[in-house]
């Protein structure tokens, strides 16, 4: 909740200082918030079906966001869809919205990350550097094992990669650049948001080659290993496209 509200000050900051009508920040969140929810704990589902729908399983679970399980790509695309389909319906351009949000998400996304550490989650291999996160082994009233909800014995079960905490850093770091590049240079409407989901997918790629927690493998590969390199080159794609068009047209106006 944090990420979110920081979220919608940065971006009703930028989307003023463009010129535009700032109530659509608050409709856009309105659609946005909650159809990221649902497309995030759609693809959760989907990509971790295997927690859902087996022999022993109950597939009521699949409804219960409150015990987990968001991915935050299903998040930011059904997000941004409903977002696209608002500014249609308002007859709105979408890509000043889209260049002025793009900073802001993934600096929400950097505030999300902090929910990592405290669910002792999402942390990669054993490792022994100096910055290695502890993990201990932590029993409900009843001296059962409870990661979660129990508390500590004070063993340490292993050291870990905090590989949310590298991913935080990664997000902080590529708000900066596209602040940066966005103040300095000439980018295509649409091409800083382009260049948010590509700084994004490239961190998330080596971080997801950090991870051995349980996922749905592809070819030996985590299944948002394979996400990632896709959206990356599909997004840079896009960028190279939108800067292209925009040359062309100012060529014809000159």
């Amino acid at each position: 909740m944090i990420g979110i509200l920081l979220a919608l000050w940065v971006t009703h900051r930028r989307y003023a200082a463009r010129g535009g009508d700032t109530d659509m920040v608050w409709d856009a969140a309105i659609v946005a918030i909650p159809a990221g929810i649902i497309g995030g704990r759609l693809y959760h589902v989907i990509t971790d079906s295997d927690k859902y729908f087996c022999d022993t399983c109950n597939p009521a679970a699949a409804l219960n966001i409150t015990a987990g399980g968001l991915g935050i790509w299903g998040a930011v695309a059904l997000g941004a869809v409903g977002v696209a389909l608002l500014f249609r319906w308002k007859k709105v351009p979408l890509a000043p919205f889209a260049d002025a949000v793009a900073p802001a998400v993934i600096l929400g996304q950097a505030i999300g990350r902090l929910g990592n550490w405290f669910n002792q989650e999402i942390y990669g291999r054993p490792t022994d550097v100096p910055w290695a996160l502890d993990i201990y082994y932590r029993v409900d009233a009843n001296g059962e094992f409870a990661p979660l909800t129990g508390t500590s014995t004070g063993e340490v079960i292993t050291s870990v990669h905090p590989t949310f905490l590298y991913e935080l850093l990664w997000n902080l770091l590529i708000f900066g650049l596209l602040i940066l590049i966005d103040r300095r240079f000439r980018i295509a409407p649409g091409g800083l948001f382009a260049l948010y989901v590509a700084g994004y997918t490239l961190g998330r790629f080596w971080i997801e080659l950090m991870r051995d927690d349980s996922a749905t493998m592809i070819l030996g590969q985590r299944v948002n290993t394979w996400v990632s390199a896709v959206v990356f080159l599909v997004s840079i794609a896009v960028f190279v496209w939108l800067q292209r068009r925009q040359r062309a047209v100012v060529r014809e106006t000159e």
